[in-house]
């Protein structure tokens, strides 16, 4: 699994609100051409299972802690969450992560191209791929 992180202030930021990272439109439909590219690529190589996109840390609940407690997002301890993800099926851990280095590629206002990152995971089927 690969994921890609943002925070509330980027959500913000790519639906023109003022903050510090301004997107233009140029900025944001060069964003979505390479998104759709890389996308359209893991497809053509068979290597694509699912990919989405998740809506802004604002539009968040968290459940759990004490019993029954909800906290609506964003949260004051996190600066990041997760923003998206893609589920590879391919090769070998390495060429998880080789797909994930090109997320670097996409373009972006330097500022959130500097703090731009993807986690890349494998995706465990049961308990005993856990060593349990």
């Amino acid at each position: 699994m690969i994921l890609t992180y943002a925070s509330q202030r980027d959500y913000d930021a790519m639906a023109g609100k003022a903050v510090d990272t301004e997107w233009t439109g140029e900025d944001f439909a060069a964003m979505h051409a390479f998104m759709t590219k890389f996308n359209q690529d893991l497809e053509e190589a068979g290597e694509l299972v699912e990919t989405r996109a998740l809506d802004a840390p604002v539009h968040t609940r968290r459940v759990g802690g004490t019993p029954g407690l909800v906290t609506d997002g964003p949260y004051a301890e996190t600066q990041e969450v997760l923003a998206g993800y893609w589920i590879v099926e391919c090769e070998s851990f390495d060429r998880a992560t080789q797909l994930a280095m090109r997320l670097g590629e996409c373009p972006a206002p330097a500022g959130a191209a500097a703090t731009a990152y993807a986690d890349v995971r494998p995706i465990v089927e049961s308990s005993a791929d856990l060593g349990f």
